[in-house]
């Protein structure tokens, strides 16, 4: 095959990845056009890379090698190239091989790495990305042939996850393996994802030299602020002003740019013009600098030409081995004593254990001065700006493994990749907390019949996933730093239980009623605990809890009656309320607070003195008004018991894959899109064990009468609507006929409409919708409602991302349907079971065929132990193949 007749170049498949040692690469398809740059690859390798890739000592690549190199097909013959500014540094490929008898698809695949770049992991990398695209083009198996001493290319297909086979004949061995995805191999892809992707957020917060781009010897201004900070915040490591017109910038030697400096610079800090960025970015390029954190506006946050540059310049930082935060962003923060970087225009804040993002800059500033102000201390701190590399998604991978950070807070505007955000914050938040407030519309209240698109719709995909994933989500900033000063300071609760002790029968009756709408329980005290507050407590004090102290009751007596109380082996966490007309000095009523927790330092404290906001001393987190600490309580309980909660499990369903991809494919044959004919529907649901009650079209009376038998009475009699199946309104449905002329009575009535059908009916019960919803976002949501009867819209709708779990379905079940049925008597195991079963089996259903793009289960009547499907729907669409959304790459 030659240049000209080569098939056209898969444009968009191109992307950015990160290495094991956080550097990055752009990796893609092979040119026709890159000859020259695999010949001054081949020329940099040594004789032993060459050997091992050859087999013999191939000095020079002949013509006919280089253009078969050069030229593939992008199916069965494939070349991809890992790129590092203009060079290509690796190559992968496999080439089909013709099958035998029997078999599967097989091909050959084989790697090249530059010499000085091996160790990084491009192997790898590229193996994953050759993966993904052989299996696309019907590729089950790799066979690679590599000689004995390549040690290197034998760890990478072993480290791949997948189960290899080795056979040495003639001095070679032959690795082969299945390239089908396992638990094993994904699991390990991302270990491999979070390890590369936390070395290079490092890169950022940890350098070890930093060259401020923009430095100013005028105060007042943002290049001086910067200099000025990482000085006085005692960054351990040398700090290079540039700025071309002076010689010095805060005491410190300036150079005329980052060329000039001598040594190896491993961040650069940019706060220049934005027209003057690009020039800068290329010298750091020149320069090998290690990360960028561009401070400069006006990209993307200005109009489209700024959106134009700021693509640009993410393309050029990656494709240089460099990631980015930014641009219009007021910089990082790491309180690390071997670090102390303050490389930002906000003050260096106390060392603590919260790491914290934020997109806005100015509101950054805000929240470092509040947590400041709350004696909260900060592990690391990051203002994406822009967010045109770094996101929320890679620092939840950094901070994942950092010791440091005890509790993440997030403020997202937008999701990078929110199906990755899903994997990652559901792994992260099993260790420790993650609150997030996501800026948009509130969640929908319970019941709302809004559907779940538009933008309620969309905020309900959200707060689907937080709930998923255990993100703690609060809905305005100053609720997160609520939430993040409780589990700053205080260990997760064991339960709701809650008692309530203060001064003055107000706050008590507000933080009562705060607490029972925050979910938790305001229970009443053991008879054995009133007895003994009764003995420590002057009169009246009502003790049964809320207990209520005299408006002149002590530090002392709060502080006997809070130890008491947490005594209660019905208690699961304390909030303490004062508000004495005496006016007792803070650090006494703190005293006598931290005194009683000496008792009982497993159960959380959080109080309400006197408007006072922050940290008492002995850590208790004191809120200015008691519903703050009550609802913040609230949320931190809701995560502990998520926490302790099973991680749930995809259960291991029976279904038919290749019979409803082969219905799928029979129906897009001639469409691009359609909905399925109810054959089609039928054979779908019967491959995924979904229950749809059988039913045949009738052309007259006395077929409809025969149908009616060998379905068994009592049948119901329906319009068929067709493939857009619809749940039927009264006048289109016959329920419940029991016998042949009650058939035909029917028939008459609704032949004149359309169609008829004649369907087994249901026993009696509830009727539910189950469907797929499609999120912009967050892609396909299982959704449940409850209907009640025929007829009845759906009152209250629910949703859960996918993968969905066991648990996910249980809890989408309760949170819909409840303990009770609409007659007050609890479901039966029996149809708990069944509705449950059935949203995994849709849930599975969607991920194995994303052709669906629709999917309504509607009516579903739940009753007599089971859940019977009425009418289902379903549309498929000829997806839009995305074989790099499957792998490792950056956004």
């Amino acid at each position: 095959m030659t240049a000209i007749d080569a098939p056209a170049y898969p444009e968009r498949w191109e992307w950015d990845v990160v290495l094991r040692d956080g550097g990055t690469v752009h990796v893609r398809p092979i040119r026709p056009t890159d000859g020259p740059a695999i010949e001054a690859l081949h020329g940099r390798l040594s004789a032993e890379t060459i050997y091992f890739r050859f087999f013999s000592p191939v000095t020079t690549l002949s013509p006919q090698m280089l253009e078969r190199f050069v030229n593939v097909d992008y199916v069965d013959r494939l070349a991809l190239v890992a790129l590092l500014g203009d060079d290509i540094i690796a190559v992968g490929r496999y080439e089909h091989l013709p099958s035998r008898a029997g078999e599967g698809g097989e091909a050959e695949v084989a790697f090249l790495v530059d010499d000085a770049h091996q160790g990084r992991g491009l192997g790898t990398v590229l193996l994953e990305h050759l993966v993904t695209f052989a299996r696309a083009a019907g590729i089950s198996r790799f066979v690679a042939d590599t000689l004995p001493g390549n040690s290197r290319m034998l760890r990478v297909f072993h480290k791949a996850g997948f189960d290899d086979e080795r056979t040495f004949a003639d001095g070679v061995i032959r690795v082969a393996f299945p390239i089908v995805a396992t638990e094993a191999s994904l699991a390990l892809a991302h270990d491999r994802e979070r390890a590369a992707t936390a070395r290079s957020v490092r890169r950022l917060l940890a350098p070890r030299s930093v060259a401020v781009i923009g430095a100013s010897r005028r105060e007042g201004t943002l290049g001086h602020q910067l200099v000025r900070n990482l000085l006085s915040g005692g960054f351990d490591g040398p700090v290079y002003p540039v700025n071309p017109e002076a010689e010095h910038v805060c005491s410190v030697r300036a150079y005329r740019s980052v060329l000039d400096i001598p040594d190896t610079v491993e961040l650069a800090v940019v706060a220049v013009r934005a027209d003057a960025v690009p020039g800068v970015v290329e010298q750091c390029v020149r320069k090998h600098v290690g990360g960028l954190v561009v401070i400069s506006s006006g990209f993307a946050d200005r109009d489209d030409a700024g959106r134009e540059a700021e693509r640009r310049l993410v393309t050029e930082a990656r494709r240089n081995g460099m990631r980015l935060v930014g641009p219009n962003c007021m910089g990082v923060l790491n309180t690390d004593p071997g670090v102390r970087l303050a490389a930002t225009f906000a003050a260096m804040p106390p060392a603590g254990g919260i790491g914290f993002i934020a997109q806005s800059g100015a509101l950054g500033v805000v929240l470092l001065d509040e947590l400041n102000r709350r004696g909260l201390g900060v592990s690391t701190f990051v203002s994406t700006g822009n967010k045109a590399d770094i996101s929320g998604n890679d620092l939840l991978q950094y901070w994942d493994g950092d010791g440091r950070t005890t509790v993440v807070c997030m403020y997202i505007e937008t999701f990078g990749n929110p199906r990755t955000f899903a994997r990652i914050a559901r792994r992260v938040a099993r260790n420790k907390p993650v609150v997030a407030v996501k800026s948009g519309d509130p969640t929908p209240a319970p019941g709302d019949p809004t559907p779940a698109t538009g933008p309620a719709g969309d905020d309900r995909a959200v707060a689907a996933l937080f709930r998923q994933t255990g993100v703690i989500r609060t809905e305005t900033l100053e609720e997160l730093l609520d939430v993040a000063q409780v589990l700053a300071s205080q260990p997760l609760p064991a339960g709701r239980r809650v008692a309530i002790i203060g001064s003055g029968g107000g706050p008590g009756a507000l933080a009562a009623g705060a607490a029972r709408a925050a979910g938790l329980e305001v229970v009443e005290l053991s008879a054995r605990t009133q007895q003994q507050l009764r003995s420590v407590l002057p009169d009246p004090s009502q003790v049964a809890n809320p207990v209520d102290l005299p408006p002149d009751a002590t530090p002392a007596t709060l502080g006997r009656a809070l130890a008491v109380a947490l005594a209660d082996d019905g208690v699961d966490a304390g909030i303490a309320l004062y508000t004495s007309l005496l006016a007792a000095p803070i650090g006494d009523v703190a005293g006598a607070i931290a005194t009683a927790r000496q008792a009982a330092p497993a159960k959380p404290v959080v109080g309400s003195l006197l408007g006072r906001r922050g940290r008492l001393a002995g850590g208790v987190p004191s809120f200015a008004f008691p519903e703050s600490a009550a609802r913040a309580l609230g949320r931190v309980t809701d995560y502990a018991l998520w926490r302790r909660r099973p991680a749930g499990t995809l259960p291991d369903l029976t279904v038919d894959a290749a019979a409803a991809q082969a219905v799928v494919e029979a129906a897009l044959a001639s469409s691009a899109r359609t909905w399925l004919d109810r054959p089609a529907v039928a054979a779908v649901a019967a491959a995924y064990g979904i229950g749809l009650l059988p039913s045949r079209r009738v052309t007259g009376a006395d077929d409809a009468v025969g149908a009616a038998e060998a379905l068994c009475y009592p049948v119901v009699a329906l319009v068929d609507p067709g493939s857009a199946l619809t749940k039927p309104d009264r006048q289109s449905i016959r329920l419940w006929l029991p016998e042949a002329q009650a058939v035909r009575l029917a028939w008459a009535e609704l032949a004149p409409r359309g169609p008829v059908l004649i369907q087994a009916s249901a026993p009696p019960g509830w009727d539910i919708a189950v469907g797929v919803a499609q999120d912009p976002e967050l892609g396909p949501l299982v959704t449940l409602g409850a209907c009640g009867r025929l007829g009845e819209p759906v009152r209250t709708r629910a949703s859960r991302i996918l993968p969905l779990t066991d648990i996910d379905a249980a809890e989408l079940r309760s949170e819909v349907l409840g303990l009770h049925r609409p007659d007050g008597r609890p479901w039966s195991a029996g149809e708990t079971t069944a509705v449950e079963g059935l949203l995994l089996r849709v849930g599975r259903l969607v991920e194995d065929r994303p052709e669906v793009t629709h999917l309504d289960l509607e009516p579903v009547v739940v009753g007599a132990g089971a859940a019977a499907v009425a009418g289902m729907r379903l549309c498929v669409q000829r997806p839009t193949p995305h074989p790099e959304l499957a792998v490792r790459r950056l956004r």
